[in-house]
């Protein structure tokens, strides 16, 4: 695991390409060696209703959460944090220059005791290279 849950404002939905931003944070995390690719989880919900800053619609959010299972350590998190966001603000960086958009990330630990988790996606991982 990790997983991202990206929210942005709507107005971004013609402006940024959402689904190459989720890529971008998919090859990130992949060549990040404590995230194991088969837990890598990138999703992002557009919001509809949200008021930024002075209330200028033209404003827009970019903001990246990361939930990981707990257990690394603290260098460990603050070089993968400075990893991805250096990421995503490079792939944003033209449309922020001509755009006003603020771009943050949180990464947090999940506790592992209330977090069951169960899923068949590495026994398909190998299956799906072999069928393609």
């Amino acid at each position: 695991m990790p997983h991202f849950h990206v929210d942005y404002s709507g107005n971004l939905e013609n402006i940024v390409d959402m689904s190459g931003l989720c890529e971008c944070l998919r090859a990130a995390a992949a060549d990040i060696d404590t995230f194991p690719t088969p837990g890598i989880r990138i999703r992002a919900v557009r919001a509809d209703h949200y008021a930024i800053a002075d209330g200028n619609p033209a404003h827009g959010f970019i903001d990246i959460s990361i939930r990981l299972r707990a257990g690394r350590t603290e260098d460990v998190k603050q070089d993968a944090t400075r990893r991805i966001f250096e990421a995503a603000n490079t792939y944003l960086a033209p449309v922020m220059a001509r755009h006003s958009i603020a771009l943050s990330l949180e990464m947090r630990d999940i506790d592992p005791e209330l977090s069951p988790k169960t899923g068949t996606i590495r026994d398909h991982m190998g299956a799906a290279r072999q069928e393609t």
